[in-house]
């Protein structure tokens, strides 16, 4: 195999992780229609490991292109905004009528939206953090949380809760609001024994209880950002007030 053709397969890589990722996607769409929920949960789950992967494995080979940038935002709407968007209707949604019908479709609009910003705006602010909510993020949140009302008969009757989870999933991914990126971590810069207590503590949760404890971490994510912003605004009007 000549260099050529080694470039050519290193292009070709990432974009395959992609594909497979809209692929599970799809999937995900499939099972939900056939009632079988939890696997459509675990496809979302493997396109997040996917769509981890293409991005790592592009800067590696050193083979990012706009061509792969585009692509992946495509998958990722199916992947994390139509997928999830179906599972929650027909679980919750559909309990809603064209209420239900409209909160799913929103949910796959504003993430659109999401990834057009996220896409358009790259690279203008600091690279440790998120504008909005990301959407693998709303899109793990909120199948995890329908596998738990799934899991557990004490959350049934609790549906209106679930409407609005997807709402502000949905508007948390186009605000304003800052998240943290683990993708520029300068481990040189932090407690590495902390975050190695941190991990092990974390894996040991995740062998125990997989799904409540995946649940829990990603909530726990989704609230930081909220009650970051609310306190920054909270700051910033008192620091008004004193001027």
């Amino acid at each position: 195999m000549n260099s050529l053709q080694k470039m050519q397969l290193m292009y070709i890589l990432p974009n395959l992780f992609t594909a497979a990722s809209a692929f599970l996607g799809v999937i995900s769409v499939i099972s939900s229609i056939q009632g079988n929920y939890t696997k459509a949960i675990i496809y979302v789950v493997l396109s997040l490991v996917l769509d981890g992967l293409d991005g790592r494995v592009a800067r590696l080979t050193k083979t990012t292109s706009k061509f792969g940038v585009e692509f992946d935002s495509l998958a990722d709407l199916v992947a994390f905004g139509v997928a999830p968007a179906i599972l929650f209707y027909i679980v919750i949604g559909v309990q809603f009528g064209k209420f239900g019908a409209l909160i799913a479709a929103m949910f796959v609009v504003f993430g659109a939206i999401r990834l057009a910003r996220f896409n358009v705006t790259t690279g203008t602010y600091e690279p440790n953090v998120f504008i909005g909510l990301p959407i693998p993020t709303a899109a793990i949140v909120s199948v995890l949380w329908i596998g738990v009302y799934l899991d557990y008969e004490i959350l049934q009757g609790f549906e209106w809760f679930y409407v609005l989870l997807q709402s502000v999933l949905a508007v948390l991914m186009v605000s304003n609001i800052r998240y943290p990126s683990f993708k520029k971590m300068n481990l040189k810069q932090t407690h590495v024994m902390r975050i190695l207590v941190v991990l092990v503590v974390a894996f040991s949760m995740l062998y125990l209880y997989p799904f409540e404890s995946a649940t829990i971490v990603m909530s726990v994510y989704t609230l930081y950002g909220i009650i970051r912003a609310a306190i920054m605004f909270s700051k910033n009007s008192k620091k008004k007030e004193s001027e």
